[in-house]
């Protein structure tokens, strides 16, 4: 007796015992399933077969719970696993969102993408609060729909190499002929539930999607499968061999890693032109098979008009390689003031910014040499 008072009597009685430890269980496995297959670039086979298995695990267990909750599963062994269910959805949303974290945190500038970062940051924070919410349908369906469509906003271009509005809209049309089949499913093996939710479930999933739409266009989704490797600001670059010599101005290692303008000193006194140039340079990942176009747009700013453009550079890019496909721009003799170099797809999108305060200054400032 003294035993049984330690030994849960079922199944949803174990949860409840431990449910503190069932969500942050559910956060780590994820993490370290999402790190075990390397997810750090967007087209590796094993990542996607990964972000494909917790698809397909939410949706199942989707599935499963709203056809138990219908009444219309009867085997006594998987009723008496039933309350487990909304953990492994748990479990599945958890790993979706620790991996949409890191691809599309590391893709662009926070400056540019911090609105649509926050929001997956909140889920996956939030979703050790969800396990209760998971067991019904409209929230179901609208994180099943938000993880569809940020999947296969970066998937559909890996897979036909072109990025741009229409691909984007197109990995749209698919996330949402999904979701419409699978609620079609579900009406057929669940009815009661999709019956009962049916208006809550078109309005979530319209919102959803049109909020989706609106933020790419207002630049606010980081712009996978590319992503800004490094990018920085400095005085000479050279090309030597297959890499690159660069020299930049020394700045202690808390400066470089904290989030300011970095200051770009430029002397008169050299009778050389190419001492007053400065190179902004670039490196920016791109999917095995994928070739674009990348703008570098300069700006100053007027504080009348604010941030002016000043010149747009464009070069090609092809993609395949791990550290980016590295490329410069190069201006002579800027004027003292606050710069930024603006590095863009063809469409518009930002992949990253380099902000950075010119000053003059009479005598040549000491510089340190870099390979990239």
């Amino acid at each position: 007796m003294m035993i049984r008072r330690y030994l849960p009597k079922s199944v949803e009685e174990l949860i409840h015992w431990y449910e503190r430890y069932v969500s942050p269980f559910a956060l780590v496995g994820g993490f370290l399933l999402d790190t075990f297959f390397l997810l750090d670039r967007v087209d590796t086979l094993s990542g996607n077969l990964l972000l494909l298995f917790y698809l397909a695990l939410a949706g199942s267990g989707i599935i499963f719970l709203n056809v138990i909750e219908a009444g219309r599963i009867r085997f006594a062994w998987i009723l008496t696993v039933s309350p487990l269910i909304p953990v492994v959805v748990q479990f599945a949303f958890g790993g979706l969102f620790s991996a949409y974290l890191s691809l599309y945190g590391r893709s662009a500038s926070p400056i540019a993408s911090w609105v649509f970062v926050l929001a997956i940051a909140g889920l996956l924070i939030g979703n050790e609060r969800f396990r209760r919410l998971y067991i019904r349908l409209p929230f179901q369906i609208s994180i099943y729909f938000f993880t569809l469509l940020s999947f296969f906003s970066f998937f559909v271009p890996v897979v036909i190499h072109k990025i741009g509005p229409v691909v984007f809209l197109a990995s749209g049309i698919l996330s949402l002929g999904i979701v419409v089949l699978f609620l079609y499913l579900l009406a057929h093996v669940a009815p009661e539930a999709t019956r009962a939710a049916r208006t809550s479930l078109i309005r979530s999933i319209a919102i959803i999607y049109l909020a989706f739409n609106a933020l790419y266009f207002a630049d606010l989704i980081p712009p996978l499968p590319l992503a800004l490797k490094d990018a920085g600001v400095y005085h000479s670059l050279q090309r030597v061999g297959g890499g690159y010599v660069l020299e930049q101005e020394h700045q202690p290692l808390l400066l470089r890693l904290l989030p300011f303008p970095g200051i770009f000193h430029r002397t008169d006194a050299s009778p050389s032109a190419a001492d007053n140039r400065t190179y902004v340079f670039a490196a920016v990942f791109a999917p095995t098979g994928l070739s674009t176009s990348i703008v570098h747009e300069w700006q100053y700013y007027d504080s009348e008009r604010g941030w002016v453009t000043e010149s747009r550079i464009t070069f090609n890019i092809v993609g395949g390689r791990d550290g980016g496909y590295r490329g410069y721009s190069l201006k002579s003799s800027l004027h003292e003031g606050k710069w930024r170099v603006n590095v863009l797809t063809a469409y518009g999108q930002t992949i990253g910014r380099i902000v950075f305060r010119v000053e003059h200054v009479e005598n040549a400032v000491r510089l340190q040499s870099i390979e990239a």
